[in-house]
């Protein structure tokens, strides 16, 4: 039997893949998919090789077949033949009582729709219609979501460019303070461009035509997977830069608070090594344990969470030190105000007043969620922890980008001076408060 697919059968497993897809939102549709074909697979040898070892019937009959969907045997001429729903569907014990039909014509040929395509009646292997309308309520509250963050990524990645664009062009903006804000505003674009690149990547696979059995095994295949892997690999690397990046912002902010009088220019490749270093630490052996252990699909999924661990714990370490950065900060304010030491009332003291401000909006969430990954959490839960991070996640950098740059006086008024050695500090007329995000 050759693997071209007539309308019918293109038809029929453009159908199970859109049924599998619907069947596992919460858990994956491309796993779901991967299985299934693989138990077509197994369904369509055994029928092959069923017909193959069985004797033909005498007389007019309509000829034993496999319509990509069903197993058939040969029919009688004017008589409706009955077989099992198949096992490959993935809900198959829901429907393993269920008969799915087709008529043998009295001419000896199988009844057709249209000249061309089978007819078959397998509405008692169908899911349930209230599950599947559940499952696609599911999915277009996904690709809600998924509208949201696009919109929340690009506006990000067009303001992050352009402050960017404003802290390298102006050299009266050069100085260590605002070199990491301009790291933190290329690890927010890089984040943002690798999630866009991943989505790409994901449609392009799950968007191409199927013509042939051939190539549902292609698109299913570990070659044609390497690209989103690859870009999988490059979203936790940037996702984890990010998050250093703030602790690398928490901490020059604590060092201005806290610390004496110190020379910037011995701490910046610290900040580097920090920022863009650690996350390799951690990429490249989750990168190891998914190939090694969990090479399936686009390594999205997380069936041992072990491996999921090695990600999240530093983003985690990272959370955690920058709220205690945070409350060591605070309890400094506190104690200022107590004291009533009016003539500190500087910059610094002003910059961490702003900050105050910022930290419930950008880091509770990671804190919060820290635990519960999208295996773990379900319902309206599930939704909600969605939402929230995807929310956060895709407007933040547009956030930072304002708050950082254009919403500097400042930057605006092209600021000569840096406040880079304690001897030299400005008045607080001469610099606006500078809100530092401590958390995520």
């Amino acid at each position: 039997m050759g693997d071209m697919l007539g309308p019918g059968y293109r038809q029929s497993l453009f159908h199970l893949a859109w049924m599998c897809l619907l069947s596992s939102i919460p858990q994956g549709g491309a796993k779901v998919l991967e299985k299934t074909f693989e138990e077509w697979v197994r369904y369509r040898d055994e029928c092959l090789r069923r017909m193959a070892s069985e004797p033909y019937p005498a007389g007019l009959f309509c000829n034993r077949t496999f319509d990509m969907y069903a197993c058939w045997p040969d029919g009688s001429p004017g008589i409706t033949v009955n077989v099992s729903c198949p096992f490959y569907l993935p809900w198959f014990e829901k429907v393993k009582h269920g008969l799915v039909s087709r008529r043998c014509g009295a001419d000896g040929q199988w009844v057709t729709v249209n000249g061309s395509q089978p007819w078959r009646d397998y509405s008692q292997c169908e899911e349930e219609t209230a599950a599947t309308m559940e499952e696609e309520g599911a999915r277009q509250l996904m690709m809600s979501f998924k509208v949201l963050y696009t919109v929340g990524y690009s506006l990000s990645l067009l303001t992050l460019i352009s402050a960017l664009l404003v802290l390298t062009v102006f050299r009266k903006l050069h100085c260590t303070r605002n070199y990491i804000h301009a790291n933190l505003f290329a690890s927010f674009g890089l984040r943002a461009t690798s999630v866009m690149v991943k989505d790409a990547l994901l449609e392009r696979r799950w968007g191409m035509e199927l013509v042939r059995v051939a190539d549902w095994e292609a698109l299913l295949s570990h070659e044609a997977a390497l690209g989103c892997r690859a870009a999988q690999v490059l979203m936790q690397y940037c996702i984890l830069a990010n998050h250093y990046w703030f602790l690398v912002e928490a901490v020059y902010l604590y060092k201005l608070l806290i610390g004496a009088v110190f020379s910037e220019k011995n701490y910046y490749r610290l900040y580097l090594y920090l920022g863009w270093g650690t996350p390799v630490v951690f990429v490249v052996p989750w990168a190891a344990a998914k190939y090694l252990k969990e090479n399936a699909e686009c390594w999205a999924l997380n069936e041992n969470m072990a491996y999921w661990w090695i990600i999240r714990i530093p983003i985690l370490l990272a959370s955690l030190i920058n709220l205690l950065i945070f409350m060591r900060i605070l309890k400094v304010i506190l104690a200022k105000l107590r004291a009533n030491q009016k003539g500190y009332a500087d910059y610094k003291l002003r910059l961490a007043k702003a900050t105050l401000t910022l930290i419930p909006l950008f880091g509770i969430h990671e804190v919060v969620f820290i635990f519960a990954t999208d295996e773990q959490t379900t319902g309206i839960l599930r939704y909600v922890k969605v939402f929230f991070t995807l929310f956060l996640n895709s407007f933040q950098g547009f956030l930072v980008a304002v708050l950082y740059c254009f919403a500097n006086k400042e930057v605006r008024t092209h600021c000569s001076s840096c406040p880079e050695h304690s001897s030299a500090l400005p008045q607080p007329e001469a610099l606006p408060p500078q809100p530092l995000l401590l958390v995520l």
